[in-house]
């Protein structure tokens, strides 16, 4: 019982052994391909672009470049108001009202000269009130500077609403 017990032993082992020596020898090659990193293919690559292509927007009317200036005046003047109205900071207050004459600036470039005469008015009355808002380094004038730019906004809107400059567009 013993001499079958140690041949059985043996048996096992000997198979054991001889079946890892042949899983070792074979390898296990999809296991190595698998965990590998495998190179990058080299697809088509993309040609740089050594001109840019430049997309221009369709021509607008006399009328549209007008609203749309007009709308960008009203915006920033809006805004400069607000910012008055709730003390913001200087910055803020500067950067409104020279976005709001820049733009008015282009809306009177749309209009005749007899237009552009009566908005030069309004357009010095505005350079007025940014000396004042900048040399307002605390907002100490905020309150006056508000009503101006209040009364500006009331003014413009009554003389230069697109209704009453339709027939004085260029």
């Amino acid at each position: 019982m013993k001499l079958k017990s140690q041949s059985l032993k043996f048996k096992i082992i000997l198979l054991v052994t001889s079946y890892s020596l042949l899983v070792t020898s074979l390898g296990c090659d999809a296991f190595v391909r698998k965990f590998t990193r495998k190179r990058k293919k080299e697809g088509p690559k993309e040609q740089m672009v050594l001109v840019p292509e430049e997309y221009k927007p369709p021509p607008m009317t006399k009328e549209e470049v007008y609203r749309q200036y007009f709308l960008f005046w009203k915006s920033w003047h809006d805004e400069l108001i607000n910012s008055l109205t709730y003390r913001a900071s200087h910055k803020k207050n500067m950067d409104c009202i020279n976005e709001a004459l820049k733009n008015l600036g282009q809306l009177r470039t749309t209009l005749q000269e007899a237009k552009q005469k009566k908005m030069d008015v309004y357009i010095k009355q505005l350079e007025d009130l940014r000396d004042s808002i900048a040399q307002d380094l605390y907002g100490n004038n905020a309150v006056q500077n508000r009503l101006t730019a209040e009364r500006l906004k009331r003014g413009i809107l009554r003389d230069f609403s697109y209704d009453k400059v339709k027939k004085y567009l260029v």
